[in-house]
């Protein structure tokens, strides 16, 4: 089990080589965030704020109840902060599982929590200035559903 926030990008083929390798496991689930442009255009870039330690204890725990919840054999979340352009990876959960089930439960679960509760900032950044994004409703409701 892995939790990793950091600045740098990641490499998909490179996080994912070898993992779910481990005896029993019959389901990989795999999702790859990406910054959107805004649906007008324009972004120049997203700025992603977190406090070091806490995000990685949040997520730790969230990941912790994913596992207890499910059963998980290995579990992955990176997640980028800094400054990122558009269509560059943000995040990345992976699950593997017994079976399919439980992989795609866990690793929406885990994806739900990090859109709506993760200790992270976001601000967009257009060439007519720059905004925090807020929450939204339709992610807080996709929370209900845990």
């Amino acid at each position: 089990m892995t939790v990793r926030v950091q600045s740098e990008t990641f490499d998909f083929a490179a996080e994912v080589a070898g993992f779910g390798t481990e005896p029993g496991v019959g389901a990989v689930v795999t999702f790859t965030g990406v910054v959107r442009d805004l649906p007008e255009g324009g972004l120049q870039a997203m700025e992603i704020e977190h406090y070091p330690g806490m995000t990685e204890s949040a997520i730790a725990a969230i990941e912790a109840e994913a596992v207890s919840r499910w059963h998980l054999l290995d579990c992955l979340v990176v997640h980028r902060h800094g400054r990122l352009a558009p269509g560059e990876p943000i995040m990345m959960v992976a699950t593997a599982a017994p079976h399919r089930g439980d992989a795609f439960a866990a690793a929406e679960f885990l994806m739900d929590y990090l859109k709506s509760r993760a200790p992270f900032w976001k601000k967009e950044i257009t060439a007519e200035g720059a905004g925090w994004v807020a929450a939204k409703d339709e992610d807080e409701a996709a929370l209900g559903r845990w």
